[in-house]
């Protein structure tokens, strides 16, 4: 079992500081990658019942704040309908995945993780006047 590491980034400069999951498998389908993470999120946002949402995309009935999503009516999140929203705004261009070094540009794409691999999630902020 290896730990996976990780990070949200943005093209504008900001970075997260990461946070690790168990991985048993050394390699993993995108797709699963990110279905794992988000009902990680999910679930972390349900046990600790906090007031914002600090997930890799917004839930429906959310707005945005600088620490994550608030809901303006609290309750559970689906992270299934989480994971759809996450794999369509990958496949809009809405963030990038890097693992390692390498990025990855499809969503079936077998990726290795090693123990320690930090995967980044890149997401791509309009540029003011562009």
């Amino acid at each position: 079992m290896g730990m996976v590491t990780f990070v949200d980034e943005t093209t504008a400069g900001s970075r997260g500081d990461g946070w690790a999951l168990d991985m048993a498998e050394e390699r993993l389908a995108l797709r699963e990658l990110i279905r794992r993470r988000v009902f990680q999120e999910v679930a972390e946002y349900h046990a600790q019942r906090c007031e914002v949402f600090r997930g890799l995309v917004q839930p429906a009935g959310a707005e945005r704040t600088p620490g994550g999503y608030a809901l303006r009516t609290p309750r559970r999140i689906d992270p299934q309908e989480q994971t759809e929203l996450a794999l369509k705004a990958f496949e809009r261009n809405g963030f990038l995945v890097l693992v390692g070094d390498r990025q990855v540009v499809g969503l079936d794409e077998e990726i290795a993780l090693p123990p320690g691999v930090e995967v980044t999630f890149l997401k791509l902020v309009a540029l003011v006047g562009g």
